[in-house]
């Protein structure tokens, strides 16, 4: 397997404001969410960059990413058909290639400096396989992610056979359908963000738009019918994954970033000045 070309989405119609976002990365230099997602991508040897989007956003989002040494290509999700689709709009892009997949807007920290991509990918070519990153989660946070449930390969620590997908279960559904040995109880396998597709992936996303040529076809509900055709696998990355799309996303990827960055001790202070004022405020305020 080698894996040459990448495919982000960034189209969906509420959120395509939050690629272009800024922050300060890890050396200190301001950023859009979207060029992260690219480096992610090409620190992983990728050359080629599909970048999905809603029609008339191709402009900004190609300034955002006048520095970047990737060959980018943009397509217009010209139909609002879901997150699957958006993926199946890349299909003659990618051809019949295997392909590194990201959404536009998590931000991964990785705290070896690997770079998560990286150690996905390698995953992949190693396992002659698709994969999916994913993250011990909580099940408070189940609503936000698509989940897997599956087993642990043995020998193979943090990676696990996929079984079953379901897209944002509830704790109960979870519970039933989704259970993974060896996880603390109330604790789930959910989506990290990236994937390493096979062309599979876009066979079945066709046949689902083919039998209902108006309905929002959902990638989880793809993903559930790749692990009963093929081999398909999930491993926990080593590193955080930050939805900027959620309350307080992009504050949290920003601190994340500068606790991990060259800045970390001139953050810490800040931080620590910011709680020793409020707790002197509070002080104030009891006495009063």
């Amino acid at each position: 397997m080698q894996i040459s070309k990448a495919v982000v989405t960034a189209a969906r119609q509420q959120q395509r404001n939050l690629p272009i976002q800024t922050l300060f990365d890890q050396h200190g230099k301001e950023r859009s969410v979207l060029s992260l997602v690219v480096e992610e991508a090409t620190s992983a040897g990728i050359e080629d960059i599909c970048i999905v989007v809603w029609p008339g956003d191709e402009e900004r989002y190609s300034r955002l990413l006048s520095e970047q040494p990737a060959r980018l290509t943009f397509i217009g999700q010209r139909e609002p058909r879901g997150y699957a689709h958006a993926v199946f709009c890349a299909r003659e892009f990618v051809g019949d290639q295997p392909f590194l997949h990201f959404v536009g807007d998590h931000i991964y920290v990785d705290r070896d400096h690997n770079g998560c991509a990286r150690e996905l990918v390698e995953a992949a070519v190693r396992e002659n396989s698709a994969i999916s990153g994913v993250q011990v989660t909580h099940e408070s946070q189940l609503p936000l992610y698509g989940t897997v449930g599956g087993r642990l390969i043995s020998g193979k620590p943090g990676l696990y056979r996929v079984e079953s997908v379901l897209e944002k279960p509830s704790p109960t559904q979870a519970e039933q359908q989704l259970s993974v040995p060896g996880l603390r109880s109330g604790h789930y396998l959910c989506f990290f963000g990236m994937h390493v597709f096979t062309p599979e992936v876009f066979e079945i996303i066709s046949e689902m738009l083919e039998a209902d040529k108006n309905a929002r076809v959902n990638l989880s509900a793809a993903l559930n019918e790749l692990a009963r055709r093929e081999q398909y696998l999930a491993m926990i990355q080593n590193g955080r994954r930050f939805d900027v799309g959620v309350k307080y996303g992009l504050f949290t990827a920003q601190l994340a970033l500068a606790l991990s960055g060259q800045d970390r001790d001139q953050v810490m202070t800040e931080l620590l000045n910011v709680l020793a004022s409020r707790d002197l405020r509070g002080q104030q305020g009891a006495e009063d």
